[in-house]
């Protein structure tokens, strides 16, 4: 049973920065599988944000293209997301899985974007 749990959430301002981590643990096969970054907003459906691959090839929703970036470190079993130029419209409730989703979901982390 793998167990994610997200961190890194909180409240900014347009403009403003944020890194958001995962960390999966139980028993994975972490370093095999594409990592994905998903967020939910308030009455919309889960959408995928970004993915990276075993052999670290990124993509991209066009919507965040050029200010977020996704990465990973096999070795602690964590993937990161780093989220620049933030809008209102990234405000949600952020989630990483395996891409396509393969996990239970964790708790998420709430980023909320506002002046």
């Amino acid at each position: 049973q793998v167990q994610l749990v997200e961190s890194g959430g909180g409240l900014v301002q347009p403009g403003g920065s944020l890194r958001l981590s995962c960390t999966a643990s139980g028993s994975t096969f972490f370093s095999i599988y594409a990592m994905g970054w998903y967020r939910q907003a308030p009455g919309k459906q889960r959408e995928l944000v970004a993915s990276i691959f075993h052999s670290e090839t990124t993509n991209y929703a066009d919507s965040v293209k050029g200010r977020f970036t996704i990465s990973r470190d096999n070795a602690k079993k964590t993937v990161y997301l780093a989220m620049n130029s933030l809008k209102p419209e990234d405000t949600a409730v952020y989630y990483c899985n395996t891409s396509p989703p393969n996990w239970g979901w964790g708790q998420g982390t709430q980023v909320s974007v506002s002046s």
